[in-house]
């Protein structure tokens, strides 16, 4: 009897645990995550406000001066470096989270729809993942001539990874200009899992021309 009694125990143990597993799951963690290596994403503010006029995000506010503005923090594939997506079902960020994520973010809707369509993919609850957004954003220094330039210009391509290079003293082949009809979209940076720069694989999109245009801050 006593042996019976000690193996119902047990059993009531492993089901607890099991329900908690269940419960934390759905709470936010995603499970394993597939993916390469991650790719972090700045966007080139000025060129996409005067493409989107009617953004009224702080980015595009006017007198705010923002230049390179932070869009995402990516799992990616060395297959194809635009996936992995939508890995799951998202639930809202918690408000205390976006109120925090709003220091690096241009708005609420961005942060939503980055755990949406990329967060769910990073194997992390939403509270791990913008941990990691915000340990990513911090260890990247924008060089200076870039941090607010005072007129439109013309830049090599090259030779804005250098300087993004140079400025984190890091491997030039770790950042990626994008472009879009000659216009500076933004940089990339690829890290590993552990945010340590590395090498983007050759399925990384890079701006085909050799120079770009940016606008200037506002």
């Amino acid at each position: 009897m006593k042996r019976a009694a000690v193996w119902l125990v047990v059993a009531a143990l492993a089901m607890y645990a099991a329900g908690l597993a269940r419960k934390h799951r759905k709470a936010g963690t995603q499970g394993s995550a597939q993916f390469d290596y991650y790719l972090l994403s700045f966007s080139w503010a000025p060129n996409y406000c005067a493409a989107h006029p009617g953004d009224q995000s702080s980015e595009c506010t006017q007198a705010n001066h923002t230049a390179f503005v932070l869009h995402g923090l990516w799992p990616s594939s060395n297959d194809d470096p635009m996936k992995p997506v939508s890995c799951g079902p998202a639930r809202p960020v918690a408000s205390d989270i976006v109120r925090h994520m709003l220091a690096y973010f241009p708005d609420k809707g961005l942060i939503q729809h980055e755990w949406q369509k990329h967060g769910t993919c990073s194997g992390l609850s939403s509270a791990q993942y913008f941990g990691q957004v915000e340990q990513a954003y911090k260890s990247i220094h924008v060089p200076q001539q870039y941090v607010t330039p005072d007129h439109a210009q013309t830049v090599d391509v090259r030779q804005m990874e250098e300087d993004f290079s140079k400025a984190n003293h890091a491997p030039e082949a770790a950042f990626r200009v994008s472009c879009h009809a000659g216009e500076l979209v933004g940089v990339e940076v690829c890290l590993s899992k552990s945010l340590n720069f590395q090498a983007c694989p050759s399925t990384a999109r890079e701006c085909r021309g050799r120079q770009v245009r940016m606008n200037a801050p506002k």
